[in-house]
């Protein structure tokens, strides 16, 4: 049955290997990590490194990791992603509602056919990347592919990008209505725990190359720069979370997670902050990833799983992931609604 509008709209993440075995995982982490906009290495050097170090090494483990909060449905990410479609679908009714992937399947050529398939006649494809902060290694990336798909192709419909959302009052009050149940419970501390990258991306994204972690607390200076810096997304991110759910400064704070290799990433780092903080008398912890809308590997494993064990050993007493908003009806809400802001003429 044909769509009723001349409007399509994508929810694109990240994607996830085609199962747990070692061989789809490796295809997986090749395809993530050979990312020019990731590792921002030569190709040469990118591709010693990825094919004949890291992959090799990784695989085998990521597989493991992997097996550890796989669902029977299969990926939580692509099945969080698919229910999170669902909703918006109910939530936008005749307005037609699917997903890609940066890597692995679906694909953006297979969400911009799905589609036209429903509408021939099709006139705008509205993309929401599911990363509310621009990284290069996220966001940009994600953007990046999709509007390359879109131009080699040819498509004749119209592609609009749905902007970083990390400052919006949608985004932020999904985050905090996510968190207050948890906060009912005794806790020591609320640690803000997002997804890591080099410290090279963040003066490599600075577009006045003037501002970014060199000028002293760059994130709070006002500056051209922050709307490509991840770094001051995040900060500005926690901190009206932290103002919406009336947390007082000593009893929240911010690492990253998910350090790859041995440079600078943006500190602290969340694996050292877990060791540490019981030391610091915070023994009952809330950990919180807001880099991410889904759950995925990096929340359900190295968090939920690794990160726990890793603060309970170092004298912690109890330790609560708050999932990612997920199918929060707020977050659906908030998709819905900023679709429909762009589809109204």
């Amino acid at each position: 049955m044909e769509a009723v509008t001349d409007k399509g709209i994508i929810l694109m993440n990240l994607g996830s290997p085609e199962s747990t075995e070692v061989p789809d995982v490796k295809r997986y982490l090749m395809e993530f990590l050979m990312d020019k906009k990731v590792i921002d290495y030569p190709y040469l050097l990118r591709l010693l490194l990825v094919g004949g170090i890291i992959v090799p090494r990784r695989s085998p483990q990521s597989a493991e990791a992997y097996k550890r909060i796989w669902w029977p449905e299969g990926s939580p990410l692509v099945v969080l992603t698919k229910q999170l479609q669902a909703a918006v679908q109910d939530e936008l009714q005749d307005i037609p509602v699917t997903i890609a992937m940066r890597y692995g399947n679906p694909s953006p050529q297979a969400a911009y056919d799905e589609l036209l398939a429903k509408n021939p006649r099709l006139k705008e494809v509205i993309l929401l990347p599911l990363y509310p902060h621009y990284a290069m290694s996220s966001y940009e990336t994600a953007v990046d592919y999709a509007k390359a798909i879109h131009k080699r192709k040819k498509y004749k419909f119209k592609l609009t990008t749905i902007p970083p959302y990390y400052g919006n009052e949608d985004y932020i009050q999904a985050q905090a209505a996510c968190m207050q149940p948890y906060l009912e419970q005794d806790y020591d501390h609320v640690l803000f725990s997002y997804h890591g990258v080099p410290e090279r991306h963040i003066r490599k994204g600075d577009i006045t190359k003037t501002h970014c972690l060199k000028v002293d607390d760059c994130c709070h200076v006002a500056s051209p720069a922050h709307e490509f810096c991840y770094r001051h997304q995040v900060f500005h991110t926690s901190e009206r979370v932290a103002a919406a759910l009336n947390l007082p400064k000593e009893k929240w704070g911010i690492s990253f997670q998910s350090r790859l290799g041995k440079e600078q990433w943006l500190l602290p780092y969340t694996a050292s902050r877990l060791t540490e903080l019981p030391a610091e008398g915070k023994k009952k912890l809330l950990v919180v990833c807001p880099a991410f809308v889904s759950d995925c590997l990096e929340t359900l494993e190295e968090i939920g799983m690794e990160g726990k064990h890793s603060f309970l050993e170092s004298g912690g007493e109890s330790f609560t992931m708050i999932p990612c908003m997920n199918l929060h009806p707020m977050w659906v809400q908030a998709i819905g609604k900023w679709c429909r802001q762009l589809i109204q003429p």
